[in-house]
């Protein structure tokens, strides 16, 4: 099983994470020179990018996906069950990973895919069970139903299409620019390589890449949790370069995380302790330099209403949320302080076509209230339908910059790839 919660060691190597479990010939001792030339062969067979050197905590959501599937691929299972195992992948990774599922059954094994990606659904599936709220709403031959109707019967209404369109228009004003900035990653090697950009107030530019190309990084410099090491971050003016995260949240800058379970959130801690995180010192939620616990559950209470976040209550560890909860946590969190700039890493990824449609209306709404948006994706659709205008990393550096309406995949994906824009 390759799980939508990745199951790596991250003080481990990619080679090790990989032949964990594995009964080696030299037993107790681990063959990992054989384990790491079989990665790279599977690596290279299906067209997933991985370092079999790397240490897993140096690797960014994308690349921890890539490894829980070739670590699942080396196994050569006879079943194999895939929970969102295309969240962060590429469209190119994507294909490989499918050509591997249409392989396998042809040989007569079987493949169990859990998404919410309904045109994967369609691409790559022969029959569709669908669930909501824990029950079989529907089972049905792929040939005989299309995406329309999968996503009703997902969410139990009509889901209106995306126009494409936003309405407004960005202000002109800098909400957030970016001079010629550089970073180091965790392993001491250039990430970030003289990148400049500007975002609007009222403006949501997309960031597309392959994942692994300095997105985490810009997130992380922009949030404060980050040292630069040359250039300059500057928030409506303002210099805020190497900033402490602590500061940039004073200044308005707000974080959804592209992992929302290692970043975002507390899981032991309650939904409504998750929600004063940012805050906790502000005064509404404190009683002689003590936390006022009525307050902390009534602003809970009124943002997990606004939020439509399903749980057990206000008390409820945040553990207990499903993934599309969580999310809306997230952003419950985040956007109760009205933050002036907004960064959002993958969004949207792994959540049902419901709380999906949610969050971008949560986006697009902060964009109307004029908030400038920073959105990192690799999902392409949701780039070149929520953005203005599109910028497209790779290895570190800023290939090129589109208006969203007069883009092109191909321009978009040979960016992607490293070809400067013409």
């Amino acid at each position: 099983m390759v799980h939508q919660q990745f199951e790596l060691v991250p003080t481990l190597t990619v080679a090790e994470n990989v032949g964990l479990g594995l009964k080696p010939k030299r037993e107790p001792f681990l063959d990992l020179d054989i384990v790491t030339k079989r990665t790279i062969e599977i690596a290279k067979e299906y067209g997933l990018q991985v370092n079999p050197e790397a240490m897993v905590s140096q690797l960014s959501v994308g690349e921890r996906q890539r490894v829980e599937i070739v670590k699942a691929l080396y196994r050569e299972p006879d079943a194999l069950i895939l929970d969102e195992p295309t969240s962060v992948l590429t469209p190119q990774e994507v294909e490989g990973l499918f050509h591997f599922m249409r392989s396998m059954a042809a040989e007569g094994r079987a493949v169990v895919v859990i998404t919410h990606k309904l045109p994967e659904v369609m691409a790559v599936s022969d029959r569709v069970t669908v669930l909501r709220h824990g029950e079989v709403v529907a089972r049905l031959m792929t040939k005989d139903t299309d995406s329309s109707d999968l996503a009703e019967k997902m969410v139990g209404r009509e889901i209106p299409h995306p126009t494409g369109t936003l309405e407004g228009r960005p202000t002109g004003k800098a909400a957030l620019e970016i001079r010629q900035v550089s970073a180091l990653n965790d392993k001491g090697v250039l990430a970030l390589d003289n990148i400049s950009l500007t975002l609007q107030a009222g403006e949501i530019l997309g960031i597309a890449g392959v994942a692994g190309n300095g997105q985490t990084e810009l997130a992380e410099v922009l949030t404060g949790m980050r040292k630069v090491t040359g250039g300059k971050v500057l928030l409506q003016g303002s210099d805020t370069t190497n900033a402490s995260p602590r500061e940039m949240i004073r200044r308005g800058v707000g974080q959804i995380p592209e992992d929302r379970v290692g970043s975002g959130l507390v899981l032991d801690m309650s939904i409504a302790e998750n929600l004063i995180l940012e805050v906790r010192t502000d005064p509404r939620f404190e009683r002689r330099y003590l936390l006022d616990g009525e307050q902390v559950r009534q602003n809970a209470k009124r943002l997990v209403e606004e939020y439509s976040i399903s749980c057990g209550g206000v008390d409820a560890p945040a553990r207990t949320l499903s993934g599309g909860n969580m999310q809306k946590l997230i952003l419950a969190k985040v956007l109760s302080r009205s933050p002036k700039v907004l960064i959002a890493a993958q969004p949207t990824s792994g959540l049902d076509v419901g709380a999906t449609e949610f969050i971008s209306e949560k986006l697009r709404e902060q964009r109307r209230l004029g908030v400038g948006i920073l959105l990192i994706s690799s999902d392409l659709n949701e780039i070149m339908s929520m953005s203005d205008r599109i910028a497209c990393i790779f290895e570190g550096r800023i290939m090129g910059t589109l208006p969203a309406g007069k883009a092109e995949l191909k321009e978009i994906g040979l960016m992607m790839g490293g070809v400067a824009k013409s």
